[in-house]
């Protein structure tokens, strides 16, 4: 089974999931904590009998849901179905999907140096190398942000670490808006639609990310 390309996910029409690193996501909004618990059981129950099965996050007023083929390393109709699945889940129990605030952090650390630093943060993080992925080291529990080396040079003064924060398309401006309205700039949008450089008033960088034009 082959992944979709984001194009390929947007065209199903899946109103209230984006697509953010691989997986799809949705915030299912359910108000109190005991609605989350029913919406969680019957997921795991679809889930079962399809036997393919979502990271949940269960929080007082919502549950978060990221769906993923993990061996085939991003999204496929497998996911799709679920997705379908869950959506129905959540519209019987009067719980909204919405993906405006959803987003994933990753950080990124630029550097001359990869494969000197790579063990070193691969450690003291205790995240995993994995061979088919040379530029990342990721948490085996998904619960801290991947962090990925972006090879650059070594003169001074340079930012080091940046994050990379993906997002819906349709949210990019209205945090661009913020962001300027806050007192920070712009850099460059030469790479957008894909992603948005953007400093704070000191001069530190940010990218905000989505899946548009990338393979």
């Amino acid at each position: 089974m082959s992944t979709l390309t984001g194009q390929q996910i947007a065209d199903e029409g899946l109103t209230g999931w984006v697509l953010l690193l691989g997986g799809l996501h949705t915030r299912i909004r359910t108000g109190d904590y005991a609605t989350g618990l029913a919406v969680v059981a019957a997921i795991g129950a679809a889930a079962e009998d399809m036997n393919h099965h979502p990271d949940l996050t269960l929080r007082y007023g919502h549950v978060d849901v990221r769906l993923t083929s993990h061996d085939e390393r991003g999204v496929t109709e497998r996911d799709v179905r679920l997705a379908r699945t869950i959506t129905s889940v959540a519209t019987s129990a009067d719980a909204p999907l919405e993906s405006g605030s959803v987003s994933r952090l990753e950080l990124a650390l630029d550097t001359p140096a990869r494969d000197s630093v790579l063990p070193f943060w691969a450690a003291v993080l205790a995240m995993e190398h994995r061979p088919e992925v040379a530029d990342e080291v990721r948490d085996p529990a998904d619960a801290l942000p991947t962090v990925w080396f972006q090879g650059s040079g070594s003169e001074e003064p340079r930012q080091r670490w940046h994050p990379d924060v993906w997002v819906d398309p349709a949210q990019v401006q209205p945090r661009i808006d913020a962001a300027l309205a806050a007192g920070g700039t712009l850099v460059s949008d030469a790479e957008a639609p894909s992603f948005w450089v953007l400093a704070d008033p000191e001069g530190n960088r940010v990218c905000l990310c989505t899946w548009q034009q990338r393979g």
